[in-house]
């Protein structure tokens, strides 16, 4: 049976972590493992683990500090590559999976290596909202030839990138491809890392592992929403982007990245002050340039044909 180490990062949002606990419970294809990233809590998130009764094998990362979704996210994966596991199976903290959504994930997944071969890096989920919409912030980028896989009766499309909102990752992608940068801290983590790991073969979203996101207001997100609340997330955001714009693609596609950044931010009526920092994050980017960390010094498919030469 194909093992998988299921990873749930969480700070403060003790009553929905509740929730995604019984979910990953009632799974038909049970997790070997759950690992629980607490990003030190201060909701009483801490005790309620120590006390809870567990259906499943599990272990509690407490973290020091709040090292934000991409920090929990890498320490999830260190653990979950550790445990020996297949896969690791990703999700934020207001992610509820159907019962049989890991059961379909590994199932699609495995049908995809089956006709693309097994470079096939990861296998997402389809979101939806609390009231069944589809959730706006969660949408696959796909590929122009999205439908190979369905035309050959699998119920599967390729994407190039996905949000952390229930990804299964085999574990001989992470060997290879190492971990989302922990720098990041917030946003942008997740579409870097999922397009490095489709740079030789898409991924796939399998359309019959449903999720439920239980996230505020079921709106997509871009910089012409940036308000005074919200404006330390988009700073992340744009030196993040920027960033990976610069260092990862090229200037030409840093200075288009300003541009759109610039002209969103007109378009929205977003404040001067705003505007000036997060432009201010724009140029902080420049400097920015995370260095990718892996499991492992040396990939497992390399380990592997070395064991059996």
């Amino acid at each position: 049976m194909v093992t998988v180490a299921a990873v749930v990062v969480t700070f403060n949002r003790l009553e929905k972590l509740k929730t995604v606990l019984a979910s990953l419970e009632a799974q038909t294809h049970a997790p070997a493992k759950v690992f629980v990233i607490d990003n030190a809590s201060t909701d009483g998130t801490a005790a309620y683990l120590l006390e809870r009764e567990w259906r499943l094998p599990y272990e509690v990362v407490t973290m020091a500090t709040n090292s934000g979704g991409a920090g929990g996210f890498a320490e999830g994966m260190v653990h979950g590559y550790a445990s020996g596991a297949d896969h690791v199976w990703i999700m934020d903290d207001d992610c509820y999976p159907r019962p049989q959504a890991l059961e379909a994930l590994v199932r699609g997944f495995e049908q995809s290596v089956a006709e693309l071969g097994g470079d096939v890096p990861f296998a997402c989920s389809v979101v939806e909202y609390i009231d069944g919409n589809i959730c706006e912030m969660n949408n696959p980028v796909p590929t122009w030839d999205w439908a190979r896989l369905l035309v050959k009766g699998q119920s599967n499309v390729m994407v190039t990138a996905c949000s952390f909102v229930s990804v299964l990752i085999p574990r001989w992608a992470i060997a290879e491809y190492g971990l989302p940068y922990r720098d990041y801290f917030i946003w942008f983590d997740d579409r870097e890392y999922t397009l490095r790991l489709t740079r030789r073969c898409p991924g796939v979203q399998v359309m019959d592992s449903v999720v439920v996101h239980d996230m505020g207001e079921n709106r997509g997100v871009n910089f012409s929403m940036v308000d005074a609340k919200s404006v330390w997330k988009f700073a992340y955001g744009v030196r993040n982007e920027a960033s990976y714009q610069l260092h990862h693609r090229g200037l030409l596609y840093f200075l288009e990245f300003g541009a759109r950044l610039f002209v969103s931010l007109h378009r929205g009526r977003v404040s001067l002050p705003l505007r000036a920092k997060l432009l201010g994050r724009l140029f902080a980017g420049i400097g920015f340039n995370p260095k990718i960390e892996y499991p492992e010094r040396r990939p497992q498919r390399e380990l592997a044909e070395e064991a059996a030469a």
